[in-house]
């Protein structure tokens, strides 16, 4: 039952956003009395809590079922960023700018969590390029990742329309790519952009 109440929170949570949904809304949503919830959940915060820290470990395992297909750097970077955006296709309001907003002490510690995933992961990648030829090799990996990050956080804590977000994350993504890619580096995300037009 816990595992059912915090799949119908998250989907409504993402739907409607963290402040509107009441444990009243996911009641009724589930056809459970109030009651049940409170069984599992002492109160709304704590449910935000373990909501959003389930979607970010469902997120980062997909992330490493695409890494594992062994695309080259510059497409899985693309992959990544267009599966995220898939996935959060319905949502109107950008997750981390509303837990930021609401929940900010939810928020602070998954930021921690998420620096240390996201920098890995931009990490692993930057590696990745410089080895298959697509990106430089004098570049400091350290200070690109740092910014790199830097830019995608800015722009999910401080822009509140998801669809806004996730259109300049893909164009901090090609940004960051331009700025580390070599010549065969930007030939392959021109290639890849051109035949990716939507």
């Amino acid at each position: 039952m816990k595992e059912k109440i915090i799949a119908k929170a998250t989907q409504l949570f993402l739907k409607l956003g963290f402040k509107s949904v009441t444990m009243d809304d996911i009641a009724n949503e589930m056809c459970i009395s109030k009651k049940t919830i409170y069984k599992y959940f002492c109160n709304k915060e704590i449910l935000v809590a373990e909501s959003t820290y389930i979607m970010t470990n469902t997120i980062y395992s997909t992330i490493n079922e695409i890494v594992a297909k062994n695309h080259n750097a510059i497409q899985e970077n693309f992959e990544i960023v267009k599966m995220i955006k898939e996935m959060f296709v319905s949502i109107e309001t950008s997750p981390s700018y509303q837990l930021k907003k609401h929940y900010p002490e939810i928020h602070e510690k998954l930021t921690e969590k998420l620096q240390l995933e996201c920098n890995s992961l931009f990490k692993q990648n930057i590696e990745k390029g410089i080895n298959e030829g697509l990106y430089r090799n004098n570049i400091n990996v350290e200070s690109y990742v740092y910014f790199y990050y830097a830019l995608i956080f800015t722009i999910n804590e401080n822009i509140s329309s998801e669809k806004e977000a996730k259109k300049l994350e893909l164009e901090a993504l090609e940004y960051h790519i331009r700025a580390m890619a070599t010549t065969k580096g930007i030939s392959e995300l021109n290639n890849y952009l051109n035949s990716n037009q939507s």
